[in-house]
Parts: C-alpha cells; sequence; structure tokens
C-alpha cells in the first residue's frame, strides 16, 4: 500500500510499504479521509516528538471503511463507516478512574505508538476495540464532514474547562480551524459576544460565515478596545488561544475581566518559554488553564453536532488532496493558505 512514511524533521516520503495484518481480534480500515492537524505539522518540523517514532506513519484524524474484520470481532462488520477517536486510554490508571483519560498515564494513540492515517490503510489495534475506540458514521455524513470530529471533540474538552457560559463575552485567537470550531461552539453555547482576532483575511472572512460577531486584524486594530467595546468596559469572560504563540499570553491575560479564564489550549513548541505578569493574575483573580487531547464522550458529542448539521465543516476544510501531495498538504496548514488540509482517496 502507499503511505506517507515521517523519517525524522522534514522527512516525509510516500513509499510502498506492507499492508497491515489483523488478528483475531481487530479490524482492518481502508483510510477514506484523513486530515492534517497542527500537531501534525509541529511533527513534521521536529518540533513535537513525544510519542514519535521514526520511521512511522502518522496522521491521528481519520474515517474510513472496514475491509477486514478478525474473527472474534462481534460489533464490526466488513464494508462499516467509521471514525477513529487516536488517543486509546488504559481505563485504569489514577487519570482514568478520575474523569481525565484524556491526560490517561498509560495513554496510546493511532498516528503516534500506533502506524496512523496517512496511509491507504490503518490497523485499528486490540486495545482500541476494547476501549470504544471505533465508532459508526451515520449514512448521510460524508468523510470530508466526519474526519474533522477529533478536533472538534478537543475543541469540546477545552470549553468544557474554561467554562464558556450563556451571556459571555469570547475572544479567540486564531482564525484556523481550531479557532472557527471554538467560535461555532460559543456560539451554541449561547455566548453573548464572540470576537476573533487573525491577520489572515480570508481566516477572517470564514470565521464570519462560522458565527463569529466580530473579527478584528490585530495588526491594524486595537483587539483590547474593541473587546471592551463588546463587555462594557470590563473585558472578556474567556479568551481561548487557538495559536501556540508563547509572546501573545501575556497579553492575552490582560483581555479578560476580572474573575476570567484564559484557555491555553493550542500545542506550544517544547521548550519555548512565556512571560507573564503574575499581578494581573493576582489583582484580577483570573484563572489559568489548558486542555490537552479529548475523551471518548467529547467525540461522540463532536459526532452528534456534525451529524445534526449544527457545525459549519465547510468553513473548517480545505479538500482536494491525495496522498501524493501531503507534503504540499502540510506546508498549507502552516503557512495558513487554506483551513484543514483533507486528504481523500
Amino acid at each position: 500500500m502507499k503511505a506517507a512514511v515521517f523519517h525524522g524533521p522534514n522527512e516525509l516520503k510516500l513509499q510502498e510499504v506492507r499492508k497491515p495484518e489483523i488478528n483475531e481480534n481487530e479490524v482492518l480500515v481502508k483510510v477514506n479521509a484523513s486530515a492534517v492537524c497542527g500537531t501534525d505539522v509541529r511533527i513534521f518540523e521536529g518540533k513535537k516528538t513525544k510519542g514519535v517514532r521514526t520511521p512511522s506513519i502518522i496522521g491521528h484524524e481519520l474515517v474510513g471503511t472496514i475491509v477486514e474484520v478478525g474473527l472474534e470481532v462481534k460489533d464490526f462488520s466488513k464494508g462499516d463507516r467509521v471514525a477513529v477517536m487516536p488517543v486509546i486510554p488504559c481505563r485504569n490508571c489514577y487519570y482514568c478512574l478520575n474523569g481525565r483519560e484524556n491526560v490517561c498515564a498509560n495513554r496510546t494513540a493511532i498516528g503516534y505508538e500506533f502506524d496512523g492515517g496517512f496511509a491507504e490503510y490503518v490497523r485499528i489495534p486490540t486495545a482500541a476495540l476494547e476501549a470504544g475506540n471505533l465508532v459508526r458514521i451515520p449514512a448521510h455524513l460524508s468523510f470530508e464532514q466526519a474526519v474533522v470530529s477529533e478536533p472538534l471533540a478537543c475543541c469540546i474538552n477545552g470549553q468544557r474547562k474554561a467554562s464558556v457560559k450563556m451571556g459571555d463575552v469570547v475572544v479567540i485567537i486564531g482564525g484556523g480551524p481550531i479557532g472557527l470550531m471554538h467560535v461555532q461552539l460559543a456560539k451554541i453555547a449561547r455566548a453573548r459576544s464572540v470576537v476573533l482576532s487573525e491577520p489572515i483575511e480570508h481566516r477572517r472572512n470564514k470565521a464570519t460565515l462560522a458565527g463569529a460577531d466580530v473579527t478584528v486584524n490585530p495588526l491594524t486594530e486595537s483587539l483590547e478596545n474593541i473587546v471592551l467595546s463588546e463587555s462594557d468596559g470590563l473585558g472578556a469572560d474567556v479568551v481561548i488561544m487557538a495559536i501556540g504563540v508563547p509572546s501573545l499570553v501575556n497579553q492575552c491575560a490582560t483581555l479578560l475581566k476580572k474573575g476570567g479564564t484564559l484557555s491555553l489550549f493550542a500545542g506550544f513548541t517544547n521548550g519555548v518559554m512565556s512571560e507573564i505578569d503574575p499581578n494581573v493574575i493576582h489583582y484580577n483573580e483570573i484563572n489559568i488553564n489548558g486542555t490537552s487531547s479529548l475523551t471518548r464522550a467529547d467525540y461522540h458529542k463532536a459526532l452528534s453536532l456534525i451529524t445534526t448539521g449544527q457545525i459549519n465543516t465547510d468553513v473548517l476544510t480545505t479538500t482536494g488532496y491525495t496522498l501524493e501531495d501531503i507534503e504540499k498538504a502540510i506546508m498549507d496548514v502552516k503557512n495558513g493558505n487554506g483551513m484543514k488540509s483533507v486528504i481523500t482517496q
């Protein structure tokens, strides 16, 4: 089969590799669509290394069709259209037993410890099936729509941690696909005003289509003044950083009203530090939290929102890529040329 094999920083090669073989408790999925995550960009650049093997097949956002079923597998059949939750929790560690399976101490993941979706086929290991990480896609839902369930589930986790609620003023930093998912989720939560900050014009336009009340070009406009105007001079209830830029953390904290929450949602490059004024935290009683990955419940919620048409997936994705275009798909995400690159087969 064809697969994009990651050999190290900036070295991703389309190769012919052996088609995965399954045991009696596994299934083999034909990958119909996979998508490029910002994390894939950081892996490609060598800025994320935890859990990454070389050589290996990366890609953790994927959906497809079952083509082989192990003899002991009872819940799935050949031909089933399925979505794959990549993070496999152990279900036994302290974190799994205390409602934080997304940060499971023994977690493994497809696209990391197991070969991922930038290939024609992917093996779904026994542990994933036992944990319920494979779910059917409704017949009316396209693969291109369903493939964004994983990042949307991560955003659901982030909004829950940030406690976005009815009547809030929410500021989102970054108008990529993750930022636009946060826009839509904040509107579903009945936020009073959603302000999105993004320097790239086509992404601001898509943010408006996604439901943002105000879009801001931070290079030419005062984000602080606009946030104050939208919040009766108080500041935002929630600021979500959908881009991993350490130098912006302190500025984002100053956009909050007293008692507000700053969500460090995006991944940051390992070892790169950020300065923050502790008095902003202390005197304004602000909360700062992070979000990692998703839970299986989040994934089911995400798929349900997409299935029922509550999420506009068209504004989130750029389609038309194939495995032959994998490096372009990754670089387009890095450079902001499109939205989330979706690779179809």
